[in-house]
């Protein structure tokens, strides 16, 4: 199959791409989130970069939908409404931002498109109306077990912690960093030592490093802290499973679930999830025993080939829905108003 889809979930793309099908996504010159394509990404051939403005149409076979407004935009720019003479499935990605556990998702009580959560917790959270929604859970690329802990310091994976603060867990990293010194890597973290109240020589700042080289250097690091109050599982989390660290988790969202006791700690006590840190900083044979297991039960759950059967799976079973024929606007459908709906 042809699959147009946005890069707008840069890890949750490096697993989808992988797959058995050709992958189209739009690029434009100023780039952005209307217009990554592929981003400089090492992907296989098979993912190609189109001009939705010159794409035929016709040469779309289904579409991958991330955000409601891409709804409009496929139709606009092809000519094809998603659910009703394009095959359509929305992925949603996140936790609700407002009002849970009462938040409406936007795709709620319509029959053309269904949606699929990336964690049972996703599906909890939302409200998804009579809408059909599944869950296909993360699969994970395994750069393999590159665990040395030969640094008695905790890493941290984290995007933007100084604006996103208690979602992301910022406020606790100062408990953590009285544990250890830590390593925290990701986007926009200049600056994040003075504004968690953090000596600097408890934190270093290594950034947001390509790939191969995080993991490579977080593997170094004896254990995984994972302090997100509200996410929807962080894939970080699982590629540090992957590399066989052990791991210390916040019991938030779908956290419980991905990490079993066995591979470190997942507590909503912090106090507890500071002493087994401590304690695996201080003895790296069992800091080793538990990333064995921990890469073992991630590799049952999250493998990769596990992840593409699912989604060739309800794949094929768009292709042979059969299309809407009632007269009712599209409009009328999707429930996102039209006057509240963004333009690209």
């Amino acid at each position: 199959m042809k699959i147009l889809l946005w890069h707008v979930h840069g890890s949750w793309t490096d697993a989808f791409v992988r797959g058995r099908h050709e992958y189209l996504l739009p690029v434009l010159p100023e780039g952005g989130a209307w217009g990554l394509g592929r981003a400089g990404r090492d992907w296989p051939a098979s993912v190609r970069e189109v001009d939705l403005a010159t794409l035929d149409a016709d040469a779309v076979d289904a579409v991958v939908l991330q955000r409601p407004e891409e709804i409009d935009e496929v139709a606009r720019l092809l000519g094809r409404r998603p659910g009703v003479d394009l095959p359509a499935v929305y992925l949603e990605h996140n936790t609700p931002k407002v009002d849970f556990p009462f938040a409406r998702h936007p795709l709620a009580d319509q029959d053309r498109i269904p949606l699929v959560h990336v964690t049972h917790f996703n599906k909890l959270a939302w409200d998804n109306g009579s809408a059909r929604s599944l869950v296909i859970e993360h699969g994970i690329p395994d750069p393999g077990q590159l665990y040395t802990g030969e640094l008695p310091e905790l890493g941290v994976v984290v995007n933007e912690p100084i604006r996103r603060g208690r979602v992301t867990g910022t406020d606790l990293l100062p408990a953590f960093a009285s544990v250890a010194p830590l390593q925290v890597f990701g986007m926009k973290t200049d600056g994040l030592a003075a504004a968690a109240g953090i000596d600097e020589s408890r934190l270093t700042v290594r950034g947001d490093l390509k790939t191969r080289q995080l993991h490579r250097e977080l593997a170094r690091c004896r254990v995984y802290v994972h302090p997100m109050r509200w996410t929807s599982l962080g894939l970080s989390l699982l590629e540090a499973m992957h590399l066989g660290m052990p791991v210390v988790v916040l019991a938030a969202t779908e956290a419980p679930r991905a990490v079993p006791p066995e591979a470190g700690a997942v507590s909503a006590d912090v106090d507890e999830l500071l002493r087994c840190a401590r304690r695996l900083v201080a003895d790296p044979d069992e800091a080793r025993r538990r990333g064995v297991a921990a890469r073992e039960a991630v590799l049952e759950r999250y493998g990769l080939g596990k992840f593409q059967d699912r989604w060739d799976e309800l794949l094929a079973d768009l292709g042979g829905r059969p299309r809407h024929s009632d007269n009712r606007r599209w409009d009328e459908k999707i429930l996102v108003p039209a006057g509240e709906r963004k333009t690209p």
